[in-house]
């Protein structure tokens, strides 16, 4: 470039253009620096340095700052693959690990592209701001995620089946527990198994899981999908499903749409009927878990001593 020729406005546009920052050295020297292929004569630096009128460590924040702010706000509404390497998702991904890219740059990278005057991950960043959290994504209706401009059907299909598979990932971990000994064990085998599927839930579910002889779960049933407020269970249709499955014992599990773990009356006495009729035909129930709303809300009718 001829900066000769310049106006301070064009050298500021032709710095955000091709990234360029200014820096000062410890030994007070300030030099141009940029993270693209940009090639700069000890002329050209010197021009722009003079026209800009750079001449301390804080000229080179401020200006650093503006240059920033602009390569930023033009980079929203340029698509993803005429970024510079670097700061592309995918090849940041492949070069540094999923781990260090934020939910905005692995949203993008499901997205994949975006619309006309913004980028897969600008649509990523409307996405959560209006619902805050992967969480409420994924219990929005995908009627819902679509009001979000640039987003339609199919991105909202790809944004649901990813989180989905998260979910399976647990759900996968828990079906591969040998034995359950304990209360913990059967919590942590209930948080991975149902929570990310009940936590959220808008009505109660009632299932039980069938153990075998050695306390090793061989099969989830769900008996019965409710209201908000409750859910109806026929302890005859529980000891069916055992029986047909040959289970030496069972868990119980349920959720509450309300968010609060502690068990109600009914709960209570739900439990003493299971357990009355299961042990008429030799099950044995080991425990009643109840899931709230977030991930440390588990409550153990065992733990508790309700199991009676």
């Amino acid at each position: 470039m001829n900066s000769n020729s310049q106006s301070k406005k064009e050298i500021f546009d032709y710095l955000v253009a091709n990234a360029i920052y200014p820096f000062f050295s410890k030994k007070g020297k300030i030099f141009l620096k940029s993270s693209r292929k940009v090639f700069l004569t000890e002329d050209n630096t010197k021009e722009i340095i003079d026209k800009l009128n750079i001449k301390t460590a804080l000229d080179c924040e401020r200006i650093r700052k503006e240059v920033r702010e602009r390569v930023a706000a033009n980079r929203e509404h340029r698509p993803i693959k005429k970024w510079i390497k670097e700061e592309r998702p995918r090849e940041m991904l492949m070069k540094y690990g999923p781990a260090s890219l934020s939910q905005s740059k692995l949203l993008a990278i499901i997205l994949r592209t975006g619309k006309e005057g913004a980028s897969a991950e600008e649509l990523a960043k409307r996405l959560l701001n209006k619902f805050g959290s992967l969480r409420a994504i994924d219990s929005a209706p995908i009627s819902e995620i679509c009001k979000i401009g640039g987003i339609g059907n199919a991105k909202a299909t790809q944004i649901k089946a990813a989180l989905e598979l998260g979910k399976q990932f647990y759900k996968e971990k828990a079906e591969k527990k040998k034995r359950i000994k304990n209360a913990q064990d059967v919590i942590n085998y209930v948080a991975e198994y149902y929570g990310p599927y009940l936590r959220d839930a808008k009505k109660e579910f009632f299932s039980i899981i069938l153990l075998d002889i050695k306390n090793k779960p061989i099969e989830n049933i769900e008996i019965s999908k409710g209201s908000i407020n409750a859910s109806i269970v026929d302890p005859k249709e529980i000891i069916k499903e055992a029986t047909i499955r040959s289970a030496s014992s069972i868990i119980l599990v349920h959720n509450h749409p309300s968010g609060d773990a502690e068990p109600s009356p009914e709960d209570i006495e739900t439990t003493r009927l299971v357990i009355q009729a299961c042990e008429l035909v030799g099950i044995k129930v080991l425990d009643h878990i109840i899931i709230g709303r977030n991930e440390e809300d588990y409550v153990s009718f065992a733990r508790e001593g309700l199991m009676k």
